[in-house]
């Protein structure tokens, strides 16, 4: 079905009775592909401007394999599978000699054709003990073609550390803020910057944390206009929804 579909749009193109436009909007929606326990969504680049993601957790490692096999093969796209762990990535390298693991964030990463790097997206990071979240942030949006810096341990608790490097926060277009304990940072930056902040609550803190809980809550009753928040630990979501605002920048220039 999905390939007669294909013919189908091409000799509707060839015949002049359907617009580029069109055609375009019809490739959006083929249908997937369906591997048996997976359905691979082969059009999600065209529709969100990046390939299906995988989201390793959960997934046997013969299931992910299979599918970032598949998704390489379809796509000429950057490919990125997340919270994998290591004997994943070696399951994954046999079959994709060139792909990429990244231990901290534990990504797996696969990059195809010339990288680009549009915009300024700075992740700030509030403590070491953040770092696996803030870097699954830094190379989510790396992933997706652009420019990244970082500043990492700056929490408030040596609110100088942050302050000494106004100039940084100032010159990047969206800020991603990831902080555990109390997660106060991302109000700090908020009140200090004219561009989107993203807060990330980690699930680093002692018991009365819960888990990243007081921080999720603390961010969200932030009177810093401009903050907006992802879920807990969800460096990826905020990676991809930074990439995102960057590219409407990009755009619209």
């Amino acid at each position: 079905m999905h390939e007669q579909k294909l013919k189908n749009l091409l000799a509707k193109l060839s015949a002049g009775a359907l617009s580029v436009d069109d055609a375009f909007q019809e490739l959006k929606n083929l249908p997937f592909e369906d591997l048996g326990f997976a359905k691979i969504d082969n059009h999600r680049q065209i529709r969100n401007g990046f390939p299906e993601v995988i989201y390793c957790g959960g997934k046997t490692t013969e299931h992910v394999v299979a599918i970032m096999k598949r998704l390489v093969e379809v796509s000429d796209n950057n490919v990125l599978a997340t919270r994998a762990e290591k004997e994943v990535f070696d399951a994954v390298l046999k079959e994709i000699p060139d792909a990429e693991y990244h231990e901290l964030a534990r990504l797996i990463m696969v990059r195809r054709g010339a990288q680009k790097e549009t915009g300024n997206i700075l992740v700030v990071s509030a403590g070491t003990s953040d770092l696996p979240v803030a870097e699954e942030a830094v190379l989510t949006a790396e992933l997706m073609g652009n420019h990244v810096e970082r500043l990492y341990d700056t929490g408030v608790a040596g609110i100088h550390r942050l302050l000494g490097h106004k100039t940084v926060l100032d010159k990047a277009k969206v800020i991603i803020v990831v902080a555990g304990m109390e997660g106060a940072l991302a109000s700090v930056v908020g009140g200090l910057v004219d561009k989107p902040v993203i807060a990330v609550p980690t699930s680093i803190g002692y018991g009365a944390s819960f888990n990243g809980l007081a921080a999720l809550l603390s961010m969200l009753n932030s009177c810093a206009s401009g903050v907006t928040v992802v879920n807990i630990d969800n460096g990826f979501g905020a990676g991809y929804a930074a990439a995102l605002i960057n590219r409407m920048g990009e755009l619209n220039k």
